[in-house]
């Protein structure tokens, strides 16, 4: 194999040529593949241990056990570029690739940093994964054959090294633990003037000298510089407040899960990360960041990060640099999720409300006109229903899980037969309405996952993992134990088709979509959507239920005839503004109307 750098230098004109048309495109309509790195492919076997030497613990290599590095790499990435391109993914999302700490956590509680959300290192690749002039040469790649790469970035925290000589480590609040006492209300007093986090500017925070308010802060001998840029290691740029619980106050302020959480209210912090960030986009010529955690930082921040990274981008020649957080929320309403979008002024957030709607009406049982209402809350994102369209869209994650795996939890007992039919139709949904479908690696080839987190992390290389290869996949007779890059495997097939479709007919990625047909019951939701140039209109139509399907949908009132694009679809109209539908169970229809209501108002 060629090495990455003579990859990256010796085709400058294909790289060249589609550049500009990458980007042209708008955040809307892309078609984002979502992976982790180590789980992916392995490219290059003598990084396996990212240049460390000793045990699992210090190397943080073993392939056996799903908590710790498998291998998976850049190069593997690089190797595998095409197999997405086949896919019709025009967008990669990549999972933190910053050098991590190789492993943490109590005794016998040992896992690995494998998954990238534990940064030691803000401005270098991590060892494990490769190195910079790879990452390059893999931006390189995808640009070359018109796909953008997003990076998966971190600003609530770091990995987790500071200690607390108090030794305890449940979270204290600033109410009983205030920034002007040392160890609580009756402790000698500290940081004379300090008016608060409320207050981010540099006069205020100059006052912050001491910061041990809840806690003492002690970072280990060995570890003491153990962080890049140098001025992450002083422990005045993070709370110190214990671990959260992910609820009220300590949400913002405690660690995750025990990670270092910085003091993203301090001015030093912000202009740190905006400086860290804003050096990717000059030096690699990136074309998004996904942010993790976004809930867990003060909105103060994000106002002045988010404007920083699209002005460095559009300096950088990127104009539509695409940004959206991660909001972590179960269920369908969107007003969780979209207050980021006004508060803190993200221009888009993961779609957890789409996820939600999906799984409840495949999933649960629940009727279609709980999606009509998840796209009906379209008004509360800022820039409202013409926003929505850039919303990363998905069914499944390595946090919460895949879509097969919470579906089965739903429904227990359900056969693979259905369970595959219920998962064709959530891509299905995914890839033709409203928003930017995120397809989460290994799900084009029917991986199903026992659990959330490391059980949704399996190898796409042939795995040593048992937990993972005793799992039965979906459209196949394969296990994990051998390689999954099929490009018959019937997911693959069905995603590569409504990819392309998206592609030919631009109403399906960035068309406006109108709600047409819904019930209190499973069965009949219908959409229709308008191609943004020609005003051309699609309805689709999908069936919810397990049990074939005659009925009649909304339609444009001037429409006469149809034309079957995926399914199959009437030929005419019932009557003006009505159509008869007829699905299969879990069937579902793309249809090209004609004439269309905006066309014929032209």
């Amino acid at each position: 194999m060629a090495s990455l750098l003579a990859l990256s230098t010796a085709q400058p004109a294909l790289a060249d040529a589609p550049l500009a048309q990458v980007r042209a495109r708008p955040a809307a309509g892309e078609t984002i593949y979502f992976l982790l790195p180590d789980r992916f492919e392995n490219g290059d076997a003598k990084n396996d241990t990212g240049g460390l030497n000793g045990d699992r613990y210090r190397t943080g290599f073993d392939p056996s056990a799903k908590g710790f590095y498998h291998g998976g790499d850049i190069k593997g990435l690089v190797a595998r570029v095409d197999y997405l391109q086949g896919l019709g993914a025009t967008a990669i999302w990549v999972a933190p690739v910053f050098q991590n700490k190789p492993v943490q956590g109590a005794p016998g509680q040992e896992s690995a940093g494998y998954h990238g959300y534990w940064v030691t290192d803000f401005t270098r690749i991590d060892p494990h994964f490769g190195t910079n002039a790879e990452f390059r040469a893999l931006v390189d790649a995808a640009h070359a054959r018109g796909m953008k790469v997003y990076m998966d970035i971190i600003a609530n925290h770091t990995a987790d090294v500071i200690r607390y000589k108090e030794g305890q480590y449940s979270y204290r609040d600033k109410a009983n633990w205030p920034y002007s006492r040392k160890g609580g209300l009756n402790g000698p007093t500290i940081n004379p003037g300090f008016a608060g986090d409320e207050d981010s500017s540099a006069a205020n925070f100059a006052r912050l000298v001491d910061p041990g308010a809840a806690y003492t802060p002690v970072v280990p001998l060995a570890e003491r510089n153990a962080k890049t840029p140098v001025w992450l290691n002083n422990p005045i740029y993070y709370h110190n407040r214990g671990d959260s619980t992910f609820r009220g106050e300590n949400s913002r302020f405690g660690d995750f899960a025990g990670l270092d959480d910085l003091f993203t209210e301090h001015p030093r912090v912000r202009a740190g990360m905006i400086e860290i960030y804003a050096d990717w986009i000059k030096q690699f010529g990136i074309d998004g960041y996904r942010i993790d955690t976004a809930k867990h930082v003060d909105s103060g921040f994000w106002q002045a990060f988010i404007p920083a990274m699209l002005d460095t981008a559009r300096q950088a020649g990127i104009p539509n640099f695409t940004i959206f957080g991660e909001v972590a929320h179960e269920g369908p309403d969107p007003g969780t999720i979209a207050r980021y979008t006004r508060r803190d002024g993200y221009p888009a957030v993961l779609d957890f409300a789409f996820q939600g709607a999906v799984r409840a009406v495949l999933g649960q049982g629940k009727g279609t006109e709980v999606l009509a209402d998840m796209f009906d809350g379209d008004v509360l994102y800022e820039g409202g229903e013409a926003a929505a369209l850039a919303m990363p869209t998905f069914l499944g994650n390595h946090d919460m899980g895949r879509f097969p795996m919470l579906v089965r939890k739903d429904r227990p007992g359900i056969s693979d037969a259905e369970l595959l039919a219920r998962t064709e139709l959530a891509h299905v949904m995914l890839l033709t309405l409203r928003g930017s479908p995120v397809i989460y690696y290994g799900d084009e080839q029917g991986f199903v996952g026992d659990g959330h987190d490391q059980d949704a992390r399996e190898d796409m290389f042939a795995s040593q993992t048992p937990s993972y290869n005793d799992n039965v996949l979906l459209g196949t007779k394969a296990t994990t134990a051998t390689a999954n890059f099929d490009p018959a495997h019937p997911l693959y097939r069905l995603i590569a088709t409504l990819a392309q479709l998206r592609k030919d007919h631009p109403a399906l990625a960035r068309g406006r979509q109108v709600t047409r047909t819904y019930s209190e019951a499973p069965g009949l939701f219908s959409v229709s959507r308008f191609d943004p140039v020609s005003g051309i209109e699609y309805l689709i139509a999908f069936n919810t239920s397990d049990k074939s399907l005659r009925a009649q949908s909304v339609i444009g009132a001037s429409a006469t005839s149809l034309e079957s694009l995926f399914g199959l679809c009437p030929v005419q109209v019932s009557a003006p503004g009505s159509v008869r539908v007829d699905l299969p169970a879990f069937g579902s229809m793309v249809c090209r109307v004609t004439p269309s209501p905006e066309t014929t108002a032209r």
